[in-house]
């Protein structure tokens, strides 16, 4: 066999896999969302510790089920154990004799002998089992009780989770948005500076203007392309950040579908109801507080008895041989009963765990009227920051526009002969300049949307 050529061909092979593997996503913005909250590590790692809990609840659960332990031992004696026990024939005769008189007076009655006696056999074997039902055991039984308010805070944990990642995505995905924009009007830019350095370049051939004024229009393009290169990297980079935030591979294509208009930023803004659970953050607090508050209750109730029921059935086989044989002895045994455990004095261990329980539930309060307060307040910034940021979106549209129609009247005059180059050049510089604001408002005010939706829990 061709070896060199059989390893060209695996090579090939791994290649086409790894193009192959590459895939172009076409996503609309709540796609992206919807991906990011599917592939992300942290929302399945959250999703992770939800199926823990439930694990952890059906262990809990399996406290309260019947317990069934089985045992088996074989013994074999190499020496058997024994115990000194007096001679009983010797005694019997003398008593017998005292008894009939027939001893002569002043007879010396000899002490009892001792002999080394083995009640056990060589070998011994023995299998059983025994079945222990709880009947009463406070820590489970609270336990028990707890094991909903547990899931439950494990799925608000989800939910945080979740909520962090669509703030992310959706924000990356509007960034480029944005950033696209930038550059389709920077594009625009290049175009008209190149046509203007055209037109004026003619102007120069035929003695109408200065080389000064050519150079002037020179630097500015050549401001205006760098100004694009740097933005088109941006791009790029925004991609690449939203490729991370949505759990896709950097080597994945992703075109977006949806598009981004003032009209559509203020669309359902300022009008949403509220109430504090529709933070996850007071619905956690919430699940929290209930679990301080059984675990106060399972303390309380420490002070009471553990009851128990239990039944042994077993079976032990005596014998002098192994168990195999026919001379070994097999007694069974078995019997039920109820097993009570009283508390009666722990040294005042169990009030100070009530008391720790009770200043718990005391700072679950205090952090629930922190969180109120600061969602309060976060509220109060972010619907200031977005009043403020499309009031100046809005002014920052209306000047960019200006700034065209004050480049368009500079450029009609100068072609009429009424105008310097100077003038269009400064007029275009303007309009950049009108630009940079409007797309830098675009963006604070996308961002500041999403940052009041995320304070009223409405980000979805």
């Amino acid at each position: 066999m061709n070896w060199k050529l059989l390893l060209i061909v695996l090579a090939a092979t791994a290649g086409l896999q790894r193009v192959s593997a590459q895939q172009t996503i076409t996503l609309s913005v709540k796609q992206a969302a919807e991906r990011a909250v599917q592939n992300v590590p942290q929302i399945k790692n959250a999703r992770l510790d939800y199926q823990i809990q439930e694990a952890q609840n059906k262990e809990i659960f399996g406290q309260a089920l019947p317990q069934i332990a089985g045992n088996a031992g074989v013994q074999y004696y190499l020496q058997l154990p024994k115990i000194l026990f007096p001679d009983g024939s010797q005694a019997g005769i003398y008593n017998t004799l005292i008894k009939e008189g027939l001893l002569p007076a002043g007879t010396v009655i000899p002490a009892p002998l001792i002999q080394q006696i083995s009640f056990q056999q060589p070998w011994n074997t023995t299998v059983g089992a025994t079945l222990t039902q709880l009947l009463f055991q406070p820590d489970v039984f609270v336990g028990l009780q707890a094991r909903s308010t547990a899931l439950n805070l494990s799925k608000e944990n989800v939910e945080q989770v979740r909520q962090t990642l669509l703030d992310t995505a959706y924000k990356k995905y509007y960034a480029i948005l944005i950033a696209q924009k930038q550059l389709f009007f920077l594009d625009e830019g290049v175009k008209r500076l190149e046509k203007f350095y055209n037109d004026d370049s003619a102007l120069f051939a035929n003695g109408f203007v200065e080389r000064l004024d050519l150079d002037k229009i020179q630097v500015q393009l050549t401001n205006l392309r760098t100004t694009r290169t740097v933005v088109k990297n941006a791009v790029d980079l925004s991609y690449a950040a939203l490729k991370f935030a949505i759990g896709a591979s950097q080597k994945d294509t992703v075109l977006l579908t949806d598009s981004l208009s003032t009209a559509e930023i203020k669309e359902g803004i300022l009008a949403d109801s509220f109430k504090y659970e529709d933070r996850v953050e007071i619905r956690q607090l919430n699940e929290a507080r209930k679990l301080q508050q059984l675990d106060l209750k399972r303390n309380k109730l420490g002070y009471l008895p553990t009851l128990a029921a239990q039944g042994n059935y077993g079976v032990t086989g005596q014998g002098p041989e192994f168990l195999t044989d026919k001379s070994t002895a097999w007694i069974r045994s078995s019997y039920i009963g109820l097993n009570m455990s009283i508390p009666i004095f722990d040294g005042f261990q169990r009030k100070y765990k009530i008391r720790q329980s009770q200043l718990n539930v005391q700072k679950v309060d205090n952090n629930l009227d922190l969180a109120r307060q600061g969602i309060d307040f976060e509220q109060t910034i972010t619907k200031a920051m977005l009043t403020n940021s499309l009031l100046n979106l809005d002014a920052q549209d209306r000047n960019m526009q200006l700034a065209l129609k004050v480049y368009n009247t500079t450029k009609t005059k100068y072609e009429s002969g009424l105008g310097s180059s100077f003038e269009v050049l400064q007029a275009d510089t303007d309009y950049q300049t009108a630009q940079n604001n409007y797309f830098s408002a675009l963006y604070n005010a996308i961002v500041a949307k999403i940052s009041y939706q995320k304070s009223l829990g409405k980000l979805n």
